[in-house]
């Protein structure tokens, strides 16, 4: 594959390239980040905390399904992070992040376990929940049979040749996000998800711990409920069972949900082309005479 930050993938940025969505701007303050890795709870602990009155909490699932789409932009956070100066003086802002996600009080998946560093620094007064599995093998087990699945890979591949929204997600999570956080040297996130996922979690495990002061963090797993959750929050119990959302079926909900919109920007792309292919071979076919 080409190096990211060679020409010709900031060809192929230029050539997808979408119409800016606004900047926002963060109008309360960032209260919560839940920095632990994908398939560790993610998704209930993001019902929970709306639950809890965070709304917004903002979740992996917003970069793929929020319109208008920051991908883009989400993008451009992990070449700043990946590819900075020459330097290595880089460093991402709460001006940074609140231009993608300023309406968000709370976040969590994708966004916090590949920034967490960042995000530490960024919001200095927020608490971290740091959420993991007890088993380490059954969370690579889920790992791998969901983000890390082949087939499901190349069909998005495919539709993102033909659409601009899901190039950019492809982009952000296959070329980026995924790589970067598993260390995917090849650049193939599911290989670098199935070699390296341990190691990578149990090193994004102490690196946090090694960051945060014990009193700004909770570590929690969904096992543990709503009680350690509103004590460390300081929020009542709600009168209601703990959210227990995006197993395995779960998650394959919202990949054929995506997958369903990615494929109506594909074919209305297709008809516009083939529309266009059929006008070109009309006029060579029958020339206009004047």
């Amino acid at each position: 594959m080409p190096p990211l930050n060679g020409w010709f993938f900031r060809f192929v940025e230029y050539m997808y390239s979408l119409p800016e969505p606004p900047k926002r701007k963060r109008t309360r303050p960032m209260e919560v980040i839940c920095l632990g890795m994908p398939r560790t709870g993610t998704e209930s602990l993001q019902h929970a905390l709306l639950s809890l009155g965070y709304d917004h909490t903002y979740h992996g699932w917003d970069i793929n399904f929020e319109n208008p789409n920051y991908a883009q932009q989400w993008v451009r956070l992990c070449q700043k992070k990946w590819f900075g100066p020459p330097s290595g003086e880089v460093k991402l802002t709460a001006e940074d992040f609140d231009a993608v996600m300023g309406h968000a009080v709370a976040v969590a998946d994708a966004p916090a376990s590949v920034f967490a560093a960042e995000l530490i620094e960024a919001y200095p007064e927020a608490k971290i929940i740091l959420n993991y599995r007890k088993d380490i093998d059954e969370w690579h087990q889920s790992l791998c049979s969901t983000l890390a699945r082949g087939p499901t890979h190349v069909f998005l591949f495919l539709l993102s040749c033909l659409d601009k929204e899901c190039f950019w997600n492809w982009h952000c999570y296959l070329r980026y996000m995924w790589p970067g956080l598993f260390r995917s040297l090849d650049g193939n996130a599911a290989t670098g998800m199935k070699r390296c996922g341990k190691w990578v979690y149990k090193a994004h495990y102490s690196m946090i711990r090694g960051m945060v002061p014990k009193e700004r963090m909770l570590e929690w797993c969904v096992d543990d409920g709503w009680e350690p959750l509103c004590k460390f929050l300081d929020r009542p119990v709600p009168d209601e069972p703990f959210p227990h959302v995006n197993s395995a079926a779960g998650f394959e909900g919202q990949e054929k949900k995506l997958g369903l919109r990615y494929i109506k920007g594909a074919m209305k792309n297709l008809t516009m082309l083939s529309g266009l292919i059929a006008v070109g071979v009309a006029a060579f076919t029958y020339p206009i005479s004047w």
